[in-house]
Formats: C-alpha cells, sequence, structure tokens
C-alpha cells in the first residue's frame, strides 16, 4: 500500500511540472540601435536582456518620431528579428546572435527576440 502511495505521489509531482508554465525566457545581452531624436540630436537606444517571443517597438522610433531608428547590434544569446515598421509589422530581416552590427541604411522600428 505505501508503495501505491509513493508511486502515485510520485506521479503527480511529475503531471505538475510538466504541466505547469515556464518562465518568461529572456535575450541574454544587449540590443543597440542609434536613431535621430526628434530635436534632430544622434541618439543610441538599447534593450537588455530583453523578453524573447514578445513584440518590441524599439523606444524613441515610435509613431511620434517620423525617423526609423538604424544600424541595429545584436550582442544578445538570440536570434534577433527586425522590422521597419511598429508592431513587427513590414519588411523584417534576422540579425545572428553576438553580431557586430548590421549597415546604416537597415532602418528599424521593432524587434522581436527567437
Amino acid at each position: 500500500m505505501r508503495l501505491r502511495s509513493a508511486l502515485a505521489a510520485a506521479l503527480g509531482v511529475g503531471v505538475l511540472l510538466i504541466t505547469a508554465p515556464a518562465s518568461a525566457a529572456a535575450a541574454t545581452g544587449q540590443f543597440r540601435y542609434d536613431y535621430m531624436t526628434t530635436e534632430g540630436y544622434e541618439a543610441s537606444g538599447f534593450l537588455i536582456s530583453p523578453p524573447s517571443g514578445q513584440c518590441l517597438n524599439l523606444p524613441g522610433v515610435g509613431e511620434d518620431n517620423p525617423q526609423p531608428a538604424h544600424s541595429p547590434k545584436n550582442r544578445t544569446d538570440a536570434w534577433a528579428t527586425v522590422f521597419t515598421d511598429t508592431n513587427c509589422e513590414g519588411d523584417s530581416f534576422p540579425l545572428r546572435p553576438r553580431t557586430g552590427g548590421a549597415s546604416e541604411r537597415l532602418k528599424v522600428r521593432s524587434v522581436v527576440f527567437n
């Protein structure tokens, strides 16, 4: 009887571990980009250990700023897909993990990490 109870308890714990929601994953490292402020100053923006699987609009280059960001640098440990428009819309371009950066010609407004 004790063996059956122990086995049932172990099975119950196993089921809980399998069905428990996973913790939110994050890309480790930094994602950097450059942009022109609405006042006309060159600035750098960055995301530190951004969440994975979530579309992120880049701060400073939203709909209130007509100039998109440029020169994205993916220094995280995850693949990043950058988009030409906010809300991960428009043309998309993948950036490998730990890369030096993309060209200044690549204009972006949002990103998602895989």
